[in-house]
């Protein structure tokens, strides 16, 4: 049997089939293409509402440019001791924002909102000398594969609102959360209270598709300059687009969530049948 990552998996068909039909034409560079704008707006459609989108290539670079947008000096971010940006991200969110990781605790994954008050309650505005709060990360799904619920969300939106701090939202697997749930994209995020999205692909049938969603545009004034300073400003951007152009058509992206989920439910089960005999 073989159970490495979703990272091991190949692109889907649609998706190499569209890369390829991309590829026998020209087309405006740095993102300026038509099809980008295209894109773009299928993000405004997607969330219900106008959102600022920039495609990056890694979910990496997502969550640190996304909490770079936020940065402020001595700042921290609070996230779940086992989230991927303090565990698996080699530091590249502290190095892009400047900004400390600070974990907090709680059970499969998730951050329970009384932790989460007493950590940030550690680091007042004014505590120079051990730093300041200055953001919240949360990852739906998380990396344990528990789901937050939309209560729960609620629940981590108020004490960034309570504290006047913004709310990132890691979405590598933002795709299979949503199934789960059965809700909409808007309902998901901006609607809780979330600031800025990292919207994944990859890890969900894409080659190499990820995008910075942000729902408060004062957010996102900068953010062309931090991608571009970043190297994460792609020439040939459109092959990002096309990608994504492949993925939301038709609900390909529910589809390819919908099954994982439903196959990892199935592993699930068969264990639990190990487990009990």
């Amino acid at each position: 049997m073989f159970f490495a990552s979703d990272n091991w998996a190949g692109a889907h068909p649609a998706i190499n089939e569209r890369l390829s039909k991309e590829s026998t034409r020209f087309a405006a560079a740095y993102g300026n293409s038509e099809l980008d704008r295209s894109i773009e707006a299928r993000f405004n459609e997607m969330f219900e509402r106008d959102v600022a989108v920039f495609f990056v290539a890694t979910g990496t670079a997502a969550n640190s440019l996304a909490l770079a947008s936020v940065a402020r000096p001595g700042g921290l971010t609070f996230c779940h001791s086992e989230a991927h940006v303090i565990e698996d991200e080699c530091g590249a969110p502290d190095f892009f924002s400047g900004m400390r990781m600070v974990a907090v605790e709680g059970p499969a994954g998730k951050m329970l909102p009384e932790n989460l008050v007493e950590r940030i309650s550690r680091y007042p505005q004014d505590a120079i000398h051990h730093g300041r709060a200055a953001a919240i990360t949360m990852t739906q799904a998380t990396e344990v594969g528990t789901i937050y619920t939309l209560d729960e969300i609620d629940a981590i939106a108020k004490i960034a609102k309570d504290n006047g701090l913004p709310l990132h939202m890691d979405g590598a697997r933002f795709a299979n959360a949503l199934v789960a749930l059965d809700c909409s994209p808007a309902e998901m995020t901006w609607k809780r209270g979330v600031d800025v999205l990292s919207f994944g692909g990859t890890k969900n049938g894409c080659w190499c598709a990820e995008a910075i969603v942000f729902f408060n545009p004062d957010l996102a004034k900068d953010f062309a300059f931090l991608r571009k300073r970043s190297a994460q400003l792609f020439s040939k951007s459109r092959f990002i687009a096309a990608q994504f152009d492949a993925y939301l058509k038709d609900d390909l992206w529910m589809g390819l969530a919908g099954h994982a989920n439903t196959m990892a439910d199935r592993l699930r089960t068969g264990f639990g049948a190990l487990n009990s005999a």
